[in-house]
């Protein structure tokens, strides 16, 4: 029989309605027979037994929100009468044991990855070009429209012909209405077979609007950013574009690299704009294409080599999210994540506002009083923040996520949280740090989809998984994103973006833990290039800088 309602902690005093409920239903929950005071659409919450006025509610195990006023049983609870609250929190109080998953079946699993000096192993092979300062995002697109078409990296141009009919349409004088309509005619091929360089997955290039015209703990902030993308093992050589007279300086750049990787050893190639105004824009450019070409034929020389799955460096997050993220797709991927752990593997949790509510059980699960204090630190620290300029985490939730069923922040976060399985978390880690140890890393950014993703790639991450209840598009340059739907409609509705489907799970069909075990063997075939993500076939490359200070 098909559940229709679901209490997802034993200590919960809401349901989760499974699929539209209508007012005057009837549902049996342990023995009590509940009357629906409303219509409860799929995805929201009702009330186990009556709510006074100040009277908590819990999802998840946690406090995710206050009754604003009485709220009868079978009532649904919306933002007009629940307001967003959450425990506080202390650093560690106890020890936390953790039973690993059973692993044997992976144990002695490979993946044909990019072997790099400093020891990682990449799950691509790309060129990265970027600018250090705004002013220099004009060449890196004239660099992007010479090099993708020329070497075979360019998407199909799927709407030139769409255009092209509209034209002809509207010159021979013919009815533009009568095209409403337009028949794309896709052809599937093997996307590597126009490359030039065929051990070189791409040629990637990064633009934002950073770098100068602000305080300067941001334009430090986005080189040790910059940097992190320099040295995350999918990227095998870089082209950086530089003004010169920027705060972004090249120094502090080179800094940050280092800093992070002693012996880099990747090529760098550095062209300064203003350094040689004899020779002017045109042969800066003519000389970056020159040199970026040259070393592209030289990490086209290295080849997918077996490595063990404890090299995997993925990052979890969730976007779009709706009421069926945090009992479908995200504890799925946090099944995932706990596999990768046991198996040895770095796994990257980022978006600080949606662990709100659930602090306290992440800095008992640290592995130190100091990794717990760190990450207490960094949230009090984001939270101070945003209150500094009248916001807070309370403002979370999207009106997407609200119509959705995610009516406080607290509700989000908690079903937000279950990506990060249940391992220990080993190191918190602020904006522009580098991840380098293996377990659970939590990664300070904010819950704005391409700003986290960023963040993690900038961490090291080189593969993420990325869970949309809503759907959403976001893919970033050097770090393949997994879509993976929280309820089949969705998948259907957007085949395009989609890559894997969680829906199984709401429907009975399939446990969390099996979906999460097929998570990880599409990792082990992504991670040795075997396919694309939808994302990547789109060439949706999303690249942003988290700002947080006042431009000057």
């Amino acid at each position: 029989m098909k559940r229709t309602f679901l209490q997802i902690n034993p200590t919960d005093n809401v349901l989760v309605a499974l699929c539209d409920l209508k007012k005057g239903e009837e549902v049996v929950f342990k023995g009590k027979t509940i009357i629906l005071q409303d219509d409860i659409a799929a995805k929201h919450k009702f009330t186990i037994d009556d709510l006074k006025q100040g009277e908590e509610v819990t999802m998840y195990g946690v406090l995710v929100g206050k009754a604003q006023m009485p709220i009868p049983a079978g009532g649904l609870i919306h933002t007009f009468n629940l307001k967003h609250a959450s425990e506080p929190f202390q650093g560690k109080l106890k020890d936390y044991t953790w039973k690993a998953p059973d692993v044997s079946a992976w144990k002695n699993r490979t993946f044909m990855g990019y072997h790099r000096a400093d020891g990682q192993v990449g799950t691509q092979n790309y060129w990265l070009v970027i600018p250090l300062v705004f002013c220099e995002n004009r060449n890196v697109n004239i660099m992007k429209q010479a090099f993708l078409k020329a070497l075979g990296y360019a998407q199909p141009d799927l709407y030139l012909d769409q255009v092209g009919s509209l034209l002809d349409a509207y010159q021979s004088g013919a009815d533009i209405d009568s095209l409403k309509t337009f028949q794309f005619q896709q052809k599937k091929t093997d996307y590597r077979q126009n490359r030039v360089f065929k051990n070189v997955d791409g040629i990637k290039f990064l633009t934002h609007e950073s770098g100068c015209g602000e305080n300067r703990e941001d334009s430090e902030n986005l080189c040790n950013l910059l940097a992190g993308y320099c040295v995350n093992p999918n990227v095998a050589g870089i082209t950086v574009l530089s003004l010169g007279c920027q705060h972004s300086q090249v120094s502090i750049l080179q800094e940050a690299i280092h800093k992070i990787s002693p012996n880099f050893e990747k090529p760098l190639y550095i062209l300064e704009q203003q350094q040689d105004l004899g020779s002017g824009e045109s042969q800066m450019l003519a000389e970056a294409i020159r040199q970026t070409f040259v070393g592209m034929i030289q990490i086209n020389e290295i080849e997918r080599q077996p490595a063990p799955l404890s090299k995997l460096r993925v990052g979890v997050k969730c976007g779009g999210s709706d009421g069926f993220s945090g009992i479908s797709a995200n504890p799925a991927i946090g099944h995932t994540a706990d596999l990768l752990v046991a198996l040895g593997a770095n796994v990257m949790i980022a978006e600080f506002p949606e662990l709100c509510g659930v602090e306290q059980e992440l800095q008992n699960r640290a592995v130190t009083a100091e990794v717990a204090d760190n990450f207490g630190y960094l949230m009090k620290e984001y939270a101070r923040r945003a209150e500094a300029v009248g916001a807070g985490f309370d403002m979370n939730p999207s009106p997407g996520n609200i119509k959705d069923g995610l009516i406080t922040d607290a509700i989000k976060s908690a079903g937000a949280a279950k990506k990060a399985g249940s391992s220990p978390v080993v190191d918190a880690l602020g904006y522009g740090q580098y991840s380098k140890k293996a377990g659970l890393n939590l990664v300070c950014t904010p819950g704005n989809d391409v700003l986290a993703t960023s963040g993690m790639a900038g961490a090291g991450a080189t593969i993420q998984l990325f869970t949309t209840g809503l759907g959403t598009p976001t893919g970033n340059p050097i770090c393949p994103m997994v879509k993976l739907s929280t309820n089949t409609k969705l998948a259907q509705k957007l085949p395009e973006i989609i890559d894997i489907d969680c829906g199984p799970i709401i429907e009975g069909e399939k446990s969390v833990e099996e979906m999460g075990e097929m998570v990880l063997e599409y990792i082990i075939g992504l991670a040795s290039g075997e396919y694309q993500t939808k994302a990547m076939e789109l060439g949706q490359d999303d690249f942003m800088f988290w700002r947080r200070g006042v431009s000057l």
